[in-house]
């Protein structure tokens, strides 16, 4: 029995399909123009500076995300995958930027994307470390990882002063209830857009309270083209160990997130179809870099949505791509979008985060419950939740285990893939991987088309 509203190749009616397109971007939107604002405040980059990276990773995105959903000959995956900066990066690229600024953070992401160029043509390979319970852990530990992010931003915002105030988890808790409410009892595309409406009305609420600022929509600038090597790049040898350490443990997401999406789409994703998804990973953060962006990678946020409505169409997720470019050639664009108050997003975003928990949960429970997979599943769930909950438990580790282990999605996955490697029984479970079905996603309810 297949729950989509809409299947992966289907195209909904344009005014759906703009609303749908416009739910993901508000998904992505925050987290795409986080990473180079961090970078460029950590560095103390001059404002123009930090203005330029950010047009030009939400134009470096949109691209990507548009050939990835697309497919341009053997690049991208042809899934609803939403591309944008990846915090996997951030790390190393502000221990490179204090050295080499900000040319050598590009040159070494332009030179460290070959990692997961080369990498590509090694997915059949990698995609066979994945079998049904290993994935099962990674997709509950995306889940596991993003719900504290929507958990800051009900708050108010990590480190705001007003952080927790009540004014902002009552608004939050009135999207999330106003989501809910659409999902549930909405019809057609009022429950696909769900999100998308829910957070219009609080952003209304949020303006009769006189909470959004609209300072970043004065100072945006309404068009701003693309200057390609405007700061030029250097290619630091530890800046490329740094960057390329950092594609590795992005291959091991990313596969995780692909592997979500896929259980989200009814899709049964192989090693060719990992092939190239992660090739056009390598390929777009390798182009992001000569246009001037953070390298990118696949949003994990964004199989949320597709969870929670339904709507699996590689079609409008390219549309959110060309939204995502016009935000980048016409900055005053995204700046509205940022108007948008913290626990806006955070209501609507707990909801969408914990949907893929929740299809993690599933799947946990659809495996075979047995001793070897209790260990897995405990142990690497248990090492996840570790470095998620305590990351001060890596401050004095060599950097090296910092950047691998850093992430939680990486750490649960790494642990997994080890035991699933190392304990008996391990040919048993990947004989019945070929033969598996692809997994139902997990809806709120069986959404009628309109």
């Amino acid at each position: 029995m297949n729950n989509l509203l809409y299947q992966v190749d289907d195209r909904p009616p344009m005014l759906t399909t703009v609303l749908l397109a416009a739910q993901h971007m508000l998904a992505a939107l925050g987290g795409i123009i986080a990473v180079p604002l961090v970078i460029g405040a950590v560095l103390k980059l001059p404002a123009d500076q930090i203005v330029a990276l950010v047009n030009a990773a939400l134009l470096g995105s949109g691209i990507v995300t548009i050939i990835q959903c697309k497919g341009v000959g053997p690049v991208g995956i042809r899934l609803p995958c939403v591309m944008g900066t990846s915090f996997a990066f951030v790390g190393a690229a502000i221990s490179i930027g204090f050295e080499h600024g900000v040319p050598g953070i590009l040159g070494s992401s332009l030179a460290g994307s070959a990692i997961m160029i080369v990498g590509s043509f090694f997915m059949p390979q990698i995609r066979k470390l994945f079998p049904h319970t290993v994935t099962a852990v990674v997709v509950t530990m995306i889940g596991l990882s993003l719900v504290p992010v929507a958990i800051d931003w009900a708050a108010g915002g990590k480190g705001a002063a007003n952080y927790a105030a009540p004014i902002n988890l009552g608004i939050a808790l009135f999207v999330l209830v106003t989501v809910i409410g659409l999902v549930q009892f909405g019809k057609g595309i009022i429950s696909a857009a769900a999100v998308v409406i829910g957070m219009a009305i609080g952003y209304i609420v949020c303006l009769a309270l006189g909470l959004v600022d609209f300072s970043s929509v004065a100072k945006a600038t309404t068009f701003a083209l693309p200057q390609p090597l405007q700061y030029g790049m250097t290619f630091p040898i530890s800046g490329i160990l740094a960057m390329g350490l950092a594609y590795v443990v992005t291959i091991v997401e990313t596969t995780g997130t692909f592997m979500a999406l896929g259980t989200a789409t009814n899709t049964k994703v192989r090693g060719k179809h990992l092939c190239r998804g992660v090739l056009c990973d390598g390929l777009g953060s390798a182009f992001v870099s000569v246009l001037g962006s953070p390298a990118v990678s696949t949003f994990a946020q964004n199989v949320g949505v597709i969870s929670l409505t339904g709507v699996a169409s590689r079609h409008v997720v390219a549309l959110t791509g060309a939204f995502l470019l016009l935000a980048g050639l016409f900055p005053v664009l995204g700046a509205v979008v940022v108007t948008i108050p913290q626990p806006v997003l955070g209501g609507a975003g707990l909801m969408m985060f914990a949907m893929i928990l929740a299809a993690g949960v599933q799947m946990l429970a659809s495996m075979e419950h047995n001793k070897r997979n209790g260990l897995i599943i405990a142990v690497s769930l248990g090492c996840g939740l570790a470095v998620s909950a305590r990351p001060e438990l890596l401050a004095k580790m060599p950097a090296i285990v910092s950047e691998i282990f850093g992430s939680g999605i990486s750490t649960g996955a790494i642990v997994a893939v080890l035991l699933n490697l190392v304990l008996p029984g391990r040919e048993a479970e990947a004989h019945d991987e070929e033969s598996e079905e692809p997994p139902q996603p997990l809806l709120v309810k069986n959404i009628e088309a309109a």
